[in-house]
């Protein structure tokens, strides 16, 4: 009866696969026949197209660089923000889940900033910082350090930064504030210190919703990294190779960056959702 169940839920997943492939190749004939048989071929060129073009740009560079190392930018801008996204959202999270006066506070502010999209933000941040980067800012002097740091435009971090905190934010405080207020309540009879009860039962109890917000967060972070490339003084980035593209009259190239852009978006999301399920399958049963 067991071995049936395996068997079940192994050819669910083939089945998936399967699917999926088909799809995909669907996608892609349909797409090719268009393009090649409809006046679409006019601004949408072929897949088998637009195909060499996305393997051809990561030998040949479109512009300074080859496809994997504007992408190799764009994840190190995105790193750098989302980190600091990470750290301020689960800060302040926790503390407004935990504390209601904290919360009380800080809510307003936040209700009233979150609507804002991102890119809203576009012209006060060109008008506040410029071009500038952590380097300039810094007055480092031209090193090696001065050439990683130049490629991150304050600007950029900006925008990659407030589109990932509140996803962040709202799931930290979402998971203190639905934790089991019995088992806070029985841990304080028992004598346990808030020290105690922050770490052994808020954190753990909240992960699940934290690392739920941070996998959303990131998603949100690397949708406003392609468009923070694209601001002014950027010169790198899968951003920026649209950009470029778009400005020679490379269509191809152009689609070539946004499924590059699909690609590793996909496999980040993959990435989180296998930390869920290895790490909180538990929280399932849970519900």
């Amino acid at each position: 009866m067991i071995d049936n169940t395996k068997d079940s839920r192994f050819s669910q997943k083939q089945l998936v696969i399967i699917y999926t492939i088909i799809s995909l190749l669907t996608l892609l004939v349909v797409w090719e026949l268009v393009a090649r048989f409809t006046k679409a071929s006019m601004f949408l060129p072929a897949a088998s197209t637009v195909l060499g073009a996305f393997f051809k740009s990561f030998v040949e560079p479109v512009g300074k660089y080859t496809m994997l190392a504007h992408i190799g930018i764009s994840l190190y801008r995105v790193a750098v923000a989302f980190l600091l996204a990470t750290v301020a959202g689960i800060a302040l999270g926790i503390g407004m889940g935990y504390s209601k006066l904290l919360e009380a506070m800080l809510k307003p502010i936040f209700e009233f900033i979150r609507p804002i999209p991102p890119l809203a933000w576009v012209p006060l941040v060109l008008a506040w910082f410029g071009v500038s980067s952590l380097a300039t800012a810094m007055g480092l002097p031209r090193s090696e350090l001065y050439y990683y740091l130049n490629n991150l435009k304050i600007s950029m971090l900006f925008i990659i930064f407030i589109g990932a905190l509140f996803p962040i934010l709202t799931s930290a405080v979402h998971g203190v504030q639905t934790v089991n207020r019995t088992l806070v309540d029985s841990a304080r009879v028992l004598g346990a210190s808030e020290r105690d009860i922050f770490t052994k039962i808020l954190l753990p109890a909240a992960a699940p919703s934290i690392v739920n917000g941070l996998r959303i967060g990131l998603g949100v972070a690397w949708m406003c990294l392609v468009s923070a490339e694209m601001l002014p003084g950027s010169l790198s980035g899968v951003g920026y190779l649209i950009t470029h593209a778009y400005t020679v009259g490379r269509t191809d190239v152009v689609i070539a960056g946004m499924i590059s852009i699909s690609v590793v978006g996909a496999l980040l999301d993959m990435a989180f959702q296998w930390i869920e399920r290895r790490k909180y399958a538990w929280k399932q049963f849970s519900r």
